[in-house]
């Protein structure tokens, strides 16, 4: 896929670049305290992202994310019910949550910085997430693969998300990791 440009005389045709998503080597998680103490791990065990991306790097790249809240996975199946019920997620009114991103800066060697839209239980904000990001060919099948590990935090207090819960029961900070290969297309 191209998308042309037309500046006077010139025409410039920047390469869009499509990249899909390798569920094998893909994780989308979730941390938070509990009871002030313990640590509770979970992730989202269905989930689907994409990026197109102009030229070789990401710097102009859009990502876009959606997760299935019915894969919700804490390894407490309990628990896992609790978080799909209208305490928390409300998975029978809102579904699915999604992230699509509005820019993505680079800092350094292989580091960015990326913003974007957060939304669940139908609200949206703005989240900001640190990312580590490697272009390479993969070893075996020679194709051009890129692996990306983002994380930073959020506030379960701004999408309404278990707002009958106190922060110390479940902490009010969320810390998000996604770690993910996307193969270009």
């Amino acid at each position: 896929m191209e998308t042309t440009l037309t500046t006077g005389a010139n025409v410039l045709t920047p390469t869009v670049q499509t990249w899909s998503l390798d569920k094998a080597h893909a994780k989308l998680g979730f941390n938070v305290t509990h009871m002030l103490v313990s640590e509770v791990h979970g992730s989202f065990k269905t989930f689907e992202a994409k990026i197109t991306s102009e030229g070789e790097g990401f710097e102009n790249a859009n990502i876009e994310l959606s997760a299935d809240i019915n894969s919700i996975n804490t390894d407490n199946t309990d628990r896992d019910n609790h978080l799909k019920n209208a305490d928390f997620f409300e998975a029978t009114k809102f579904p699915t949550l999604t992230f699509k991103s509005t820019s993505i800066d680079k800092v350094a060697d292989n580091k960015y910085i990326l913003k974007g839209e957060l939304t669940m239980l139908g609200i949206t904000k703005s989240v900001t997430l640190n990312v580590l990001g490697i272009i390479g060919t993969h070893p075996f099948n020679k194709k051009t693969i890129a692996g990306f590990k983002a994380t930073g935090t959020i506030k379960r207090a701004d999408f309404n998300l278990g707002s009958s819960v106190p922060g110390m029961i479940v902490s009010d900070k969320v810390e998000i990791t996604a770690n993910a290969e996307f193969i270009k297309d």
